[in-house]
């Protein structure tokens, strides 16, 4: 097999970063010697979460077995999802905010015969992420994962985002998907015959709502996220460690 040196577009404050909890999490169980110090763990986990390198490829690089590359992913992502807020701590952030934007994506594809991840709205596979960004589209916070047949309000209302924001009585613009959702939740118009007013007020709508697609853009740059064969019940813990890592590297 052929390897190759390549490289993360990531910052070494990243790496710092992630090394640091490595560390601290060796230190609190108190590990033995392993194969790779903690730099290089982490180094491993973010080739695997930025750049989406399999297990065999990362094994291939890094010249240790495959097992030991999935237990030294699993144990960086898990301890990274335990940094990532729950929205009651995030709303004391998000409360300072002059409006948020709230929008549901599905970065991660399933295979066709999923049915439960079956996004109508997406028409494809995947899982339902709910996302809110600040007015310039800076990422807030980011929900757990439902599958993708689970309806953006729905999910919404599911994680308590809805009730959270009309109890901090803040604005939130979102997507037509989000109809019904309330007094907290500001929506365009639907409906093909709309009145001048109407139709001026869905484009300034979608001049506000569209900052949120760098959010959206965001966790997709992450490219495991794109394309993700593991357990559902570990999407999660992915998402939030992105999620720390984004803030880490900002």
């Amino acid at each position: 097999m052929l390897v190759y040196p390549s490289s993360i577009a990531l910052s070494s404050r990243t790496l710092r970063f992630l090394t640091g909890q490595l560390t601290a999490r060796r230190q609190e169980i108190g590990t033995r010697r392993r194969r790779l110090p903690a730099a290089r763990q982490a180094l491993l986990a973010l080739a695997h979460l930025r750049c989406g390198d399999t297990y065999a490829q990362l094994a291939a690089g890094f010249d240790i077995g495959i097992a030991t590359v999935y237990r030294y992913i699993r144990e960086a992502v898990e301890a990274l999802a335990a940094l990532a807020p729950p929205l009651a701590e995030a709303m004391k952030t998000i409360r300072e905010k002059a409006f948020v934007i709230l929008d549901g994506t599905l970065p991660i594809d399933r295979i066709a015969a999923d049915t439960p991840y079956y996004s109508g709205k997406h028409k494809r596979h995947g899982m339902n992420v709910q996302v809110l960004t600040d007015p310039a589209g800076r990422l807030l916070w980011a929900s757990p994962a439902l599958p993708g047949s689970a309806h953006d309000l729905a999910a919404a209302r599911n994680h308590g985002i809805i009730d959270a924001l009309a109890a901090a009585g803040l604005k939130c613009w979102a997507d037509k998907a989000y109809q019904g959702a309330g007094l907290p939740v500001r929506v365009p118009f639907r409906g093909r015959r709309l009145t001048r007013w109407q139709r001026l007020h869905n484009s300034t709508h979608a001049k506000v709502r569209c900052l949120g697609e760098q959010a959206m853009s965001t966790l997709k740059s992450w490219r495991l996220l794109r394309k993700l064969r593991c357990s559902t019940n570990r999407i999660t813990a992915i998402v939030q460690a992105v999620f720390v890592l984004h803030h880490a590297s900002a």
